[in-house]
């Protein structure tokens, strides 16, 4: 009797652990999913920018953002580090790090010491330490070389996308950068975190304090119009509001400085994306690093320069996949699948050893692929939710051989048991699936309807399933979830308009007909971007003139069908003061998801 009691208990046991394994990871997959349709749509915006160039009549407020000069720019960096310690006063009342140049590990110890407590550095030391930064990246070039007969060990950390807490515990765990404690960053420090700025701060301060010993290399992230949708923007502009444009614009030109790669011992290959068939590391070695400042430049240069814009796009956007062979990467909208063959094709060629690479969510923190030759390595954890996944580096010894250590910042997480964990990650995924359906709700409507020829509002699971994914395009178990999306009556057939019955569009404003609310609440990320680039002042206004012309270019160059005269009333309808200019952040912002059942709840 007791065997077979702790037999069924074991079997309970195990089906229980499953069942929340699968929960895990269909939300992760949610997670991803919606993370690259994200990525694919802002990389699609580039051909918009090239569409509005050609169209827009004042094109001189767009233009500005992909001219890059025919010889790189000569800066005065004494001039301009003195210029900043003459205009800007830091007052008595500040009581953060003061620094001195040449920085000192004293002067990283008192920011370290800072940001733990949630200080901000003033103003004029970001900037310097910026301008410093710029000079000692300007010498480096576009391919590092380190060798491990230096020190014993190498450590190489992946994305940590704004996560302070992952760079403090690195740091804890594995020592601060030093002459004997060498460290590669391999890019994405900024975005989606709420501490960028943080981490750059004390990255470059190592930087400059060790300028052989830690090693930048530039991710897909460090890039100006990433940081528009990603949240680096903002944070910026938040935290050093008299200053946030300065700030910025000294921070676009040190990510178009930074290096592409790092090569340890002529045998492993560190890059951010990933390679393709056509990679060509003295190529990239060679070319001017600093014309590139952001991916839609990249795009409006492709015609001209070809093999330029694919090979910076290949590095820093590509994934590796198991099956052979090149393929565009569709999921991202840019880069490629580079497959076994292509990796031991480079490898060939350059003698290379190791890929390691990062840009890629891993629940583990890292990845091992193509027979050992490529590992992802990915230093953000609880990256999608508080406890969707740990974060990790790795160790390279004198012989090259990789040893990880796996991490997970934990504030939350201990009090909850495994259970709630799971249940948490599930209702964030869940969350963030809706809203993505509620955007594409007229388009699922006419997709449902397709297959009830009766009109009864009512069709089969596969049916249900293969509407959501032809609109969706996710490539998500739909049938799994269905029961966490849409009703389900007696007879077996889904409730196909229930998708919809638990959210709605927040602060709607009457003059907004619905297919155009809807409208502006699909594409509030991609308008948000482009308005801020016209925004030349950033005020957060632009003019009635400019938001039209922008609008019908938008809408013609995606083909939608919206009435002028809808958007037209509408603009006018928020012109409050009647002075021909509209806050479009304020004016986005009304179109957005709102969750009844949160609502009600708070």
């Amino acid at each position: 009797t007791v065997i077979r009691a702790a037999v069924l208990i074991q079997k309970w046991y195990r089906f229980t652990m499953a069942r929340l394994e699968m929960r895990r990871r269909y939300s992760l997959s949610i997670f991803q999913s919606i993370e690259y349709a994200d990525e694919q749509d802002q990389l699609q915006l580039s051909n918009f920018f090239t569409f509005m160039l050609d169209h827009c009549t004042h094109p001189d407020s767009v233009s500005q953002i992909f001219t890059s000069p025919s010889a790189p720019q000569v800066v005065d960096e004494d001039l301009c580090f003195k210029e900043f310690e003459k205009k800007i006063d830091v007052p008595d009342s500040y009581y953060g790090p003061r620094l001195s140049f040449p920085l000192t590990v004293e002067d990283a110890n008192a920011l370290l010491h800072a940001f733990r407590n949630e200080q901000l550095l003033h103003a004029r030391y970001v900037l310097q330490l910026l301008s410093e930064t710029r000079r000692v990246l300007k010498e480096m070039p576009n391919i590092t070389h380190l060798s491990t007969s230096y020190s014993k060990d190498i450590t190489v950390c992946g994305d940590l996308h704004g996560n302070l807490d992952d760079l403090l515990l690195i740091f804890y765990k594995n020592g601060l950068p030093s002459e004997q404690n060498r460290y590669v960053f391999n890019g994405d420090f900024v975005d989606r975190g709420k501490n960028s700025m943080e981490i750059l701060i004390i990255l470059f301060a190592f930087l400059l304090i060790y300028p052989n010993d830690l090693h930048l290399n530039r991710g897909n992230h460090e890039d100006y119009i990433m940081n528009l949708r990603y949240g680096f923007t903002k944070e910026v502009s938040k935290k050093y509001k008299d200053h946030g444009k300065q700030i910025l614009c000294l921070l676009r030109d040190v990510f178009s400085w930074l290096p592409l790669a790092t090569i340890i011992d002529s045998k492993v290959l560190i890059l951010h994306g990933g390679i393709s068939d056509t990679t060509d590391l003295d190529f990239l070695n060679a070319l001017e690093r600093n014309k590139v400042r952001d991916h839609i430049h990249v795009r409006v240069i492709f015609f001209s320069f070809r093999n330029f814009a694919v090979q910076i796009l290949d590095i820093l956007w590509s994934d590796p996949r198991s099956q052979n062979g090149c393929t565009p990467n569709k999921c991202r909208g840019g880069g490629c699948y580079f497959g076994p063959d292509v990796t031991a094709k480079l490898f060939e060629r350059y003698n290379l050893k190791m890929l390691i690479r990062s840009h890629e969510f891993k629940p583990e923190g890292y990845e091992i692929s193509h027979d050992g030759k490529v590992i992802t390595i990915f230093s953000a954890s609880n990256y999608y939710e508080e406890g969707s996944n740990r974060g990790a580096y790795i160790k390279l010894n004198p012989e090259l051989t990789p040893r990880f250590v796996q991490y997970q910042v934990s504030k939350f997480t201990r009090r909850q048991n495994l259970r709630e964990r799971v249940g948490t990650i599930e209702s964030s995924a869940l969350k963030s699936l809706r809203e993505k359906i509620y955007a594409h709700r007229s388009e699922l409507t006419s997709a449902f309807a397709q297959y009830d020829i009766n009109g009864t509002g009512r069709i089969s699971v596969n049916d249900w399933a293969a509407a959501m994914e032809s609109v969706l395009q996710l490539e998500l178990p739909w049938r799994m979830l269905r029961s966490q999306l849409a009703q389900m009556n007696p007879d077996g057939e889904v409730d196909f308009m229930s998708c919809f019955y638990d959210l709605k569009m927040g602060q709607p404003t009457k003059e907004a007909q619905p297919a155009l609310a809807e409208t502006l609440c699909r594409y509030r990320k991609d308008l948000e971007i482009i308005f801020n680039i016209i925004d030349k002042d950033h005020s957060g206004l632009i003019s009635l003139e400019e938001f039209s012309q922008t609008w019908r270019l938008f809408t013609s160059h995606l083909g939608i069908d919206i009435q002028d005269d809808s958007i037209d009333k509408l603009v006018l309808s928020i012109d409050y003061n009647k002075d021909g200019h509209i806050d479009f952040n304020e004016f986005l912002e009304a179109f957005h998801v709102v969750h009844r059942l949160e609502k009600k709840a708070t």
